[in-house]
């Protein structure tokens, strides 16, 4: 396991200088996990934000009746974490499960603000990563309100292509908010009008 991924990734947005690239490497933690094993659980306190190297996430939580609401997948190259719980240091509202043996690069709450210390760019650099995940998630509210569940289901395929076919149908109907049987009706009227 190496931090290659995560430096390639960050190159995209901001120039490190090797000594950087060291710092930042002796502050994060690599971890593996297990399918079905838990990155945080709604009432725990969130310790890291996370990089995906390898594996998928689900973020979801789950009501007063037991029932699963999925907000979010996670695959290679993406973040995932409770965003709430790791900015305050509060209970977690969700729940990050691993749907795959994943690897993650993980940035320990207590390491965060002498990162942005010692390499302030850093924070620019988080500040990007949360103000594109706020501005996809209040996308997604107003296309839960404003499109029907078909319009929805099309509009998912289209943006994670590689995640619907590493994902059981009803975790997708979960985070579509709609129930499997209606998705495989939606699914066999798109079949036939082909």
């Amino acid at each position: 396991m190496s931090i290659q991924p995560l430096l390639e990734y960050i190159r995209k947005h901001i120039d490190l200088s090797s000594q950087e690239e060291s710092i930042l490497a002796s502050k994060v933690v690599l971890r593996k996990y297990l399918k079905g094993q838990y990155i945080v659980q709604q009432g725990d306190v969130c310790q890291y934000e996370c990089f995906v190297l390898s594996g998928c996430t689900k973020t979801f939580y789950v009501d007063e009746e037991g029932q699963e609401h999925i907000v979010m997948f996670s695959i290679e190259d993406w973040w995932t974490s409770d965003m709430g719980s790791f900015i305050t240091q509060t209970p977690a509202d969700f729940n990050i499960q691993c749907l795959e043996n994943t690897e993650l690069v993980l940035f320990p709450y207590n390491e965060i603000e002498s990162l942005y210390k010692e390499i302030p760019k850093l924070e620019r650099f988080f500040r990007q990563i949360i103000e594109r995940a706020f501005v996809t998630s209040q996308k997604r509210l107003v296309r839960s309100f404003s499109l029907s569940a078909k319009e929805q289901y099309l509009h998912f395929r289209e943006q994670y292509p590689q995640i619907e076919q590493r994902i059981p149908q009803y975790m997708v109907a979960s985070y579509l908010g709609i129930t499997k049987e209606f998705l495989s009706k939606i699914k066999n009227q798109l079949i036939y009008k082909h």
